[in-house]
């Protein structure tokens, strides 16, 4: 499972002119999920995103989670998260999760996202056409990958 996580003040998605998830302050998160990926991707990456310590104390230090400060989480679907470049300039997605995988390993990320920060948490619309609006706040851009957790 692959997480392009984004520090921001705002963001929101739009799925046909229609806004289906919204937040202020906080983290924007783009999931990809594998082939290979099961619930054990989850219980890696669920706790680290919720831990992350990206936002700022009042030294102005990065050294505050989501929890600490009580800030949301918008998550996106992103298969592209697991595009393969290696034969040419037309991405391959033969890596990214089949859509029926995806989206219940997709669902049950924002299942314990939710559990973990005890609060609902806002998404796109998996599988759909989103349009995606942010301000990022730094920029802080994290990458992690469960199956690569050197990052």
């Amino acid at each position: 499972m692959r997480a392009v996580v984004r520090r921001v003040q705002r963001a929101l998605v739009r799925v046909e002119g229609e806004v289906v998830g919204e937040i202020g302050e906080g983290l924007l998160v783009y999931l990809g999920v594998s082939g290979e990926d099961d619930v054990g991707d989850l219980d890696w990456l669920v706790p680290k995103i919720a831990g992350l310590r990206i936002f700022d104390d009042d030294e102005d230090r990065m050294n505050l989670s989501l929890k600490d400060r009580d800030l949301d989480v918008l998550v996106v679907s992103q298969f592209t998260l697991y595009g393969n470049l290696r034969k040419g300039f037309r991405p391959s997605f033969n890596r990214a999760a089949s859509p029926d995988l995806g989206k219940t390993l997709y669902e049950c990320f924002v299942e314990k996202m939710s559990a973990e920060l005890e609060k609902p948490i806002p998404t796109g619309r998996f599988g759909a056409h989103m349009e995606i609006e942010a301000v990022d706040h730094g920029p802080v851009t994290i990458l992690l990958d469960s199956r690569d957790k050197k990052y």
